[in-house]
């Protein structure tokens, strides 16, 4: 496994994807973003099979985007996923999308909750998530902490 997950070539798929500047409409990116974290996702045990065995899930409860550069229709793009941080019941995920050309379009920066279904409520990882995902961390951290992580939105006084 390489030192932080990318996912597979995915495709700005349908016109209607498209705003009327001619590039890719801002909600899009965010589905692209999550079609690429679920690839990731299943990779961490925490994937679809998650949720239908355990009845356990994770809820984005804050995310950073930032647009880099333009999107069009019928680009092929990738993003990566770097886990930044974990504890018992939360996760801080940076991603980038990229362009298949290697040009970098746009991150996202993710704060997520481990739910129980069963309340809903946010519950702890179970033990064998928790040490899976601390093996995530121990690889992904030898990267270092992505330059655009932790960006604030402030208007930059003279």
């Amino acid at each position: 496994m390489s030192d932080i997950f990318s996912s597979p070539i995915m495709k700005v798929e349908d016109a209607s994807w498209i705003d009327y500047n001619g590039h890719l409409n801002m909600a899009y990116y965010n589905v692209l973003f999550d079609r690429a974290g679920e690839f990731a996702f299943r990779e961490m045990k925490l994937g679809g099979g998650y949720v239908a065995e355990r009845k356990l899930t994770t809820f984005t409860a804050e995310a950073h985007v930032c647009y880099v550069r333009e999107l069009h229709l019928g680009d092929d793009v990738f993003a990566t996923l770097q886990l930044l941080d974990f504890d018992q019941k939360r996760l801080h995920l940076f991603q980038e999308l990229y362009h298949a050309d290697g040009w970098l379009s746009a991150t996202s920066e993710q704060l997520c909750l481990h739910i129980d279904l069963t309340g809903p409520r946010v519950a702890p990882f179970p033990d064998d998530i928790f040490f899976e995902l601390d093996q995530v961390l121990a690889r992904h951290s030898m990267r270092g902490r992505p330059v655009r992580a932790g960006k604030q939105i402030a208007i930059k006084r003279k």
